[in-house]
């Protein structure tokens, strides 16, 4: 919070002071709770002490975190500035400003800097830092969402989370270089950066990355598809594992899911870019990464495309990215496992008295694992449909809900209806944008976590 002070005083900008204000309050916050709690600070969390640790964090950062926002009178309104910052750590890039311009560049920068800190995960980020996190560590990074079913890549749980955030770093230095390069300065191509390799979707400019060159688009798509990729096959690629990488199921099924998407629209699409295949595939490719990755980046208005193309945008909200990205949504993986379980049921209507197993990667599953998998996809349905429901209570039309919904569930950013991508959540009612915010953090949890809260057997 303190780094978009400097930025103020770089661009000569008067809401420094009100920027260190928020950076002191918060600080003042911090060591007061710490004071008070230092006694009795608990070096070995429980499983329970973990679920409350992981919403908590996530509810108090982003309450902090609107205060540059207020305090600069950016968005003075805190329900706005709220739903600002908690899409901003979850990474989910819906936004309420109608002029991002207008916006002082450090306040900008912190708008970015919520997605950079959000993407990989603000607690895995503090098991990297705070070596006394041993028991139930590994629960943390877990059940926020960015670390399921990663291989062992090291024995320590801190070293496997210093190594992710080193992937996570080299890879937001690498983009912004090539960003500066082919034509942004050096800001533009941080905050997205930031946004990029966080799968965030927060741009400085109002039309997102829309009116930028062709090359800086497809250096966006190849980040864009690496940060939607599990980060543990990051590091194998490191180590020179090529092959294990490449047969990896969910990779696999990752980039066919993408490129036949793409093609698909770009083929239905063409006729709007006035039969250029190479634009028409170029932004098909980009909406479809931006949309499996759920980053939330735009390079063109695909809601002018032909119906089919829009429709085949919106199913593309349900895929997700990679397990062990930073990337929202079911995950791909989690497809993969109902897929095979759907088609074990038909095997077994033949075959009664047949054995099978669910296989991920050639490995059995077990039918705990199976059944947690099929039980979040339920959950998450559910979760779409009931929040479609409470939205149109609030006076938005049908497509419009599902999209809002279905947008912040996944952490995608834009949707279709008064949610496209050259539109935005600011005239959603105050109790609309509180839902929303709620339903961000739900998705950002992957459910589990923050419903268990609200269970009678958590409090027995």
């Amino acid at each position: 919070m303190l780094i978009p002070v400097f930025v103020a005083i770089y661009f000569h900008e008067s809401v420094a002071l009100s920027l260190f204000e928020a950076f002191g309050f918060t600080c003042i916050s911090s060591l007061l709770i710490l004071l008070y709690s230092k006694r009795n600070v608990k070096s070995e969390l429980t499983l329970k002490d973990s679920f409350v640790v992981v919403v908590f964090t996530w509810v108090f950062i982003s309450l902090f975190g609107t205060l540059p926002f207020i305090l600069t009178q950016s968005i003075p309104n805190f329900v706005n500035a709220l739903f600002e910052t908690v899409s901003g750590f979850t990474t989910t890039g819906s936004s309420i400003l109608n002029d991002i311009e207008a916006l002082p560049k450090s306040v900008l920068f912190w708008r970015a800097e919520t997605h950079w800190l959000g993407g990989m995960g603000i607690l895995v980020l503090v098991v990297a830092v705070l070596p006394f996190i041993k028991k139930n560590g590994i629960n943390l990074m877990v059940m926020e969402g960015a670390f399921l079913s990663v291989d062992k890549i090291k024995p320590k749980l801190i070293d496997v989370a210093r190594r992710f955030w080193g992937i996570y770093i080299a890879l937001t230095a690498i983009e912004t270089v090539l960003l500066k390069i082919f034509g942004m300065n050096w800001y533009d191509a941080l905050c997205h950066s930031f946004a990029t390799i966080a799968t965030g979707g927060f741009s400085t400019k109002n039309t997102s990355l829309i009116n930028f060159s062709p090359a800086i688009q497809y250096i966006v798509i190849i980040f864009m598809f690496l940060s939607g990729m599990n980060f543990a096959l990051h590091f194998l690629l490191l180590n020179g594992r090529y092959r294990k990488v490449f047969k990896n199921e969910e990779l696999r099924w990752y980039f066919g899911l993408t490129i036949g998407i793409s093609l698909m629209i770009a083929v239905f699409a063409i006729g709007v870019f006035n039969n250029d295949f190479e634009l028409s595939f170029r932004h098909s490719l980009f909406q479809v990464v931006s949309i499996i990755t759920a980053t939330g980046f735009a390079s063109a208005d695909y809601e002018i495309w032909p119906n089919v193309c829009v429709v085949l945008v919106f199913c593309s909200m349900f895929i997700g990215a990679c397990v062990g990205s930073t990337g929202g949504g079911i995950k791909i993986a989690r497809h993969i496992v109902v897929y095979k379980y759907v088609k074990n049921m038909f095997y077994r209507l033949s075959n009664p008295h047949a054995i099978t197993a669910v296989r991920y990667n050639k490995n059995a599953l077990s039918s705990t694992l199976v059944t947690s998998i099929m039980a979040f996809v339920v959950l998450y349905f559910i979760s779409f449909i009931f929040g479609t429901i409470v939205m149109t209570a609030t006076g938005l039309d049908i497509k419009s809900a599902a999209s809002g919904i279905i947008t912040t569930l996944g952490g995608i950013g834009p949707g279709i209806g008064i949610f496209g991508p050259t539109e935005n959540f600011a005239d959603v009612s105050a109790f609309g944008k509180v839902y929303l915010s709620f339903n961000m953090i739900l998705g950002r949890l992957e459910i589990f976590p923050m419903l268990v809260l609200f269970t009678k057997s958590f409090y027995r």
